[in-house]
């Protein structure tokens, strides 16, 4: 597979003579709980990510990449792609067994292939041991009939955005915390020509964080606890009624948007309200032209529905190696090194809150209590639900979300391109296929 747009190439003269890792400036805990790797003579090694919304997040990243290299001779080619294509090039790599050595995925993709990933049991188990422990929920996604065939990143926390002048002046002195009086602050919103927007279309993030929060919210699931699909029930109708009210109070075209669309919009100051990552208030705060709209800005958690609890999907990223690599003790010995301390704490320090910690003693960074309006993200890995809620997360699960089920569902519903019972019939069908 060929990679477009490289990135960066972190340089590095092989590997003779390199220390066995892990890993220079590891903590004595960390040596003794975790694997070590004699990393291969000559290796180099080659990561696809996403593309950064957060500048000084992929800085952070290639500054302890650097670390890396100079401290082990491991030369690391970091190439980058769209979040909507990292899905697809990931997968076309897993199956003809040619790419880059290392990926970072997205939510359960790990579990369409997770038989051409290598096992990484013993680094992860390690890594639990010395840091506190996994979140359930991001772990979850790492887990393939007990093993790891991935390492949990991140949490890219997702929370509501909002303008708190233009709340006020809808006549509302806080955010609403319940569905019912939210689409009420929708309908005075858009009287006052500040619509709301939020991602209906093909958006891996906020597409998919908004649309599942609509049909959780109300009671909703794709499949019950024994994976049969339930998705066509009075709950789902109940959330597509509410998603057709509450679309009508948005901005027009959202059933287009992708992940970078309402950031857009938000920042042109063309709707009031969004859900997105902490990257959107940062992209307001570091342009001085947007310097009262950043003033402006508050953050808060989606507002509960009748099922009576926050109930929310956040973007989750985890590090997977592939089988193929060459060399997979180099691979290891990277991953190692990047979740060690001093180089996960500067990450999540760089990240300004966008990225969310997936072991727990990494809580503590001091980037949380930083700022108020970090306060919704801080806890995103433990507020977690897994997408194939209520089943069991697997190639099932993963294939209903790459073929944007809820979303499809959501949004036809909402745009009345379907009636609510027609869109959860075609929901119901389109899952069956799947969850055979």
């Amino acid at each position: 597979m060929t990679i477009s747009r490289r990135d960066v190439l972190l340089g590095g003269a092989g590997l003779a003579g390199a220390a066995t890792l892990p890993m220079m400036g590891s903590t004595p805990s960390l040596a003794q709980a975790l694997p070590k790797f004699d990393p291969e003579p000559g290796a180099s090694l080659r990561l696809l990510r996403w593309s950064p919304f957060v500048k000084s997040e992929e800085d952070a990243w290639i500054a302890n990449t650097k670390k890396f290299t100079e401290a082990t001779g491991i030369e690391v080619r970091i190439d980058k792609e769209s979040w909507e294509d990292i899905r697809p090039k990931a997968a076309v790599a897993a199956n003809v067994g040619s790419g880059p050595d290392l990926v970072w995925v997205w939510f359960d993709d790990a579990q369409q292939y997770p038989d051409k990933l290598l096992d990484v049991t013993d680094l992860a188990k390690g890594l639990g041991a010395t840091y506190g422990g996994w979140y359930p929920a991001p772990e979850a996604y790492a887990l393939n009939r007990g093993r790891y065939v991935s390492l949990p990143l991140a949490t890219i926390g997702n929370a509501v955005i909002y303008r708190d002048s233009w709340v006020k002046e809808a006549g509302f002195s806080e955010f609403p915390k319940d569905t019912k009086s939210f689409l009420e602050l929708g309908k005075a919103l858009k009287a006052k020509n500040h619509p709301m927007g939020f991602t209906l279309g093909h958006g891996v993030g906020d597409g998919n964080n908004y649309c599942h929060w609509i049909l959780w919210s109300h009671g909703g699931e794709m499949v019950n606890d024994k994976g049969k699909v339930t998705i066509n029930s009075p709950e789902t109708i109940a959330a597509l009624k509410y998603a057709r009210e509450l679309y009508l109070t948005f901005i027009p075209g959202t059933e287009s948007w992708l992940d970078v669309n309402n950031n857009r919009a938000f920042l042109a100051g063309e709707i009031s309200v969004t859900a997105n990552g902490v990257s959107l208030y940062y992209a307001a705060k570091n342009d001085p032209k947007l310097a009262d709209m950043a003033a402006d800005m508050r953050s808060v958690n989606l507002p509960i529905g009748p099922v009576g609890k926050s109930v929310e999907l956040h973007q989750t990223t985890s590090a997977c190696i592939f089988k193929y690599t060459k060399y997979p003790k180099a691979a290891q010995a990277y991953l190692s090194f990047m979740f060690d301390a001093p180089q996960m704490n500067a990450w999540i320090q760089g990240s300004n809150a966008y990225c969310c910690q997936t072991l727990k003693a990494f809580a503590s960074n001091p980037v949380w209590t930083s700022n108020p309006i970090h306060a919704p993200y801080a806890k995103a890995s433990e507020t977690l639900r897994p997408n194939g809620y209520a089943g069991p997360l697997g190639p099932q699960s993963a294939a209903a979300m790459a073929d944007w089920i809820v979303v499809d569902m959501v949004a036809e519903a909402a745009t009345g391109q379907r009636t609510p019972e027609e869109a959860a019939r075609r929901a119901e069908q389109r899952a069956a296929r799947i969850y055979r």
